[in-house]
């Protein structure tokens, strides 16, 4: 199978291909995609490819519905930067309370033979709160939430999370101190820093905005190491010149954000450590080959996860749309080839669903035609 690889992708995940995998970063045809930040949105996605596996959590640079209305299954691996992220969103809340980096800079244009006491006599314009005993406020307690959250109660603060869909394994992963908040604006008016690791959604577009941001506390320190759209840029200008908002770092630093007063802007950091990429890396190539040499799917973005043991002669693979009767159509089909149906496995995700069926024996072209010819059916694979 021929694997594209769209970014420099670190050599302990390439690894993980054995002598069945070419890999390039050039190829016409691949049968599946390894990316990191590279669009795909302006590539003309070929027939032969039947899965994308992103080295990280965020998706934006991957065309979803595309790809699901191709067949084409879409992987990110969440939680294989997530201590990366969360140690830098630790040092953005204390370089947000403490003004390191002013005092950095500072300390830097001293000049002369008297520096100690230069340092001395002006080091109270840097002085600023501990974080121990103040109030987090942390929206999505995902993979990185959940790290924030438990480290942060370790440092003596009073952690308020919010997360409507939390999963279950996150909610088993959260410190039982952590206080649950049961609507986000519970949030917004008591805490004293706030940070975002929610995905962005259409409920969660610049959830930080005029209405949230007159909620908060005076002074309230905003940390936003998600994705940039959870902020208006305007509507945060306008806090942090008025004093409303203390500080806000942000990850993402754009034209507008790189002039306001009183923001730190960081370089987009968050996942940039060598750890993290290889943990990113490993885990999209296992993710990958997992579903092209047995169609299970883990961590998929645009389609259902499903996973089953591979003991059959034959697995049939459909990616389909998520409509009635698609199932006894697939019965059917398959049946009246006298063919024996030894496990199905169905799962839906929003408008797109995933069947994997076991059989005792081979199929012939016929029937596999027959199963694409059904409306709704957007892919069919064989793997034997």
């Amino acid at each position: 199978m021929k694997i594209l690889t769209m970014n420099k992708i670190a050599k302990v995940g390439l690894d993980g291909f054995d002598q069945n995998y070419e890999i390039c970063d050039s190829c016409p045809d691949p049968d599946g995609i390894v990316v990191r930040s590279a669009s795909l949105h302006d590539m003309e996605l070929p027939d032969t490819l039947l899965a994308v596996a992103r080295a990280g959590a965020g998706v934006n640079n991957i065309p979803l519905d595309t790809c699901a209305e191709k067949g084409v299954v879409v992987f990110n691996t969440p939680g294989a930067n997530a201590n990366a992220v969360k140690e830098l969103t630790l040092t953005a809340m204390l370089i947000a309370s403490r003004d390191v980096v002013g005092g950095i800079e500072w300390a830097r244009s001293l000049t002369g033979d008297d520096i100690a006491k230069q340092v001395e006599k002006g080091k109270a314009q840097f002085v600023g709160p501990e974080i121990m005993g103040k109030k987090l406020g942390v929206i999505g307690l995902g993979a990185v939430g959940v790290l924030v959250a438990n480290a942060a109660q370790h440092m003596g603060m009073e952690v308020l999370g919010y997360d409507p869909y939390i999963s279950l394994q996150s909610a088993w992963n959260l410190n039982h101190h952590v206080r649950k908040a049961a609507n986000i604006n519970d949030v917004f008016t008591a805490c004293d820093y706030i940070c975002l690791h929610a995905p962005l959604t259409e409920e969660t577009k610049y959830c930080i905005n005029k209405d949230s941001l007159a909620m908060m506390k005076d002074g309230v320190h905003i940390l936003n190491l998600s994705r940039a759209d959870l902020v208006n840029d305007d509507d945060i200008a306008e806090a942090l010149e008025s004093g409303k908002v203390a500080k806000y770092v942000t990850d993402f630093p754009n034209a507008k954000t790189i002039k306001m007063k009183n923001v730190i802007p960081i370089p987009h950091l968050g996942a940039s450590t060598p750890e993290s990429e290889e943990n990113c890396a490993v885990m999209a190539v296992k993710e990958l080959r997992e579903y092209l040499e047995y169609g299970n799917i883990t961590n998929s973005v645009n389609y259902p996860s499903v996973s089953t043991p591979f003991n059959a002669g034959l697995r049939i693979c459909i990616c389909h749309r998520n409509v009635p009767n698609m199932l006894s159509a697939f019965s059917t089909i398959i049946s009246a080839a006298g063919v024996n149906i030894e496990n199905l496995l169905n799962k839906s995700k929003g408008d797109y669903a995933y069947t994997i069926i076991d059989c005792n024996k081979d199929i012939g072209d016929r029937v596999v035609d027959a199963l694409k010819a059904l409306d709704g059916v957007l892919r069919v694979r064989c793997i034997r």
